[in-house]
């Protein structure tokens, strides 16, 4: 099933069944978020969160005109009103009063990325949207978990590379098409980016001291360079060859 479709050949109503289910994701932001106190504190910690989750809707709506959306990526609309909530927690610093509470929500956001393509094997519902719905909930976290450690630690905005450098990525591959090419499957790619999370996870406790935060933070960004470095050359090579 493609990623992106003709849209016009779709009826409204589908479209509805879609948003209905959004709808019901949006609920479960406010249940969540009015039993969480010390996160959603002031107006603007709800506003970010209810923002970040009509944004996403708004694409959802957009890529996905199939009507109801399936139990995978039910999954990952679960995840994305978790991850709403971290991003709406950022505002005004309220994560910081909260931060176990914070760390527990991305922690279980996390968890369930495993959950919707297990769902989605045993199903056979697996779709390339799926796979990219979930796979840019994880990069948006990773990026929020960065904006999280610049703000309690004050690493300096070299951290905030940890969850652009893909996003970088993907500019540079506007200007050199070549960097859009499929990649090989990579256990390392796998194992940098775990590392990345759990670097990022262990440098957010509060009982990591600053020093350790920073060599945590500075591994993943090493470890992330040589990554993307890795692959870039890849590609650069193969295209040479072609």
């Amino acid at each position: 099933m493609p990623l992106f479709s003709n849209a016009s050949s779709y009826t409204l109503p589908k479209r509805l069944y879609g948003a209905a289910e959004l709808l019901l994701g949006g609920m479960l932001l406010i249940f969540l978020g009015k039993g969480l106190p010390l996160l959603m504190v002031t107006a603007a910690n709800w506003g970010v969160a209810i923002g970040f989750y009509i944004f996403i809707s708004t694409l959802v709506i957009i890529f996905w005109p199939y009507g109801s959306l399936g139990w995978a990526n039910r999954v990952t609309l679960a995840r994305a009103v978790l991850v709403a909530l971290v991003a709406g927690a950022l505002a005004d610093n309220a994560f910081v009063g909260g931060i176990w509470q914070w760390l527990t929500i991305a922690v279980v956001a996390l968890l369930l990325d495993g959950v919707d393509g297990w769902i989605a094997r045993r199903t056979k519902s697996h779709t390339r949207f799926g796979a990219r719905f979930d796979m840019e909930l994880d990069a948006l976290l990773i990026l929020l978990l960065c904006a999280g450690l610049l703000r309690l630690e004050s690493l300096g905005l070299w951290v905030l590379l940890i969850g652009g450098m893909r996003y970088l990525f993907i500019a540079a591959s506007w200007q050199f098409p070549w960097l859009s090419k499929p990649l090989f499957a990579s256990f390392r790619r796998k194992a940098v980016c775990v590392w990345q999370v759990i670097a990022l996870l262990l440098a957010l406790t509060p009982l990591t001291s600053h020093l350790l935060a920073s060599l945590l933070a500075i591994s993943a960004l090493i470890s992330l360079t040589y990554s993307f470095g890795f692959d870039v050359w890849w590609l650069y090579r193969k295209t040479q060859r072609s």
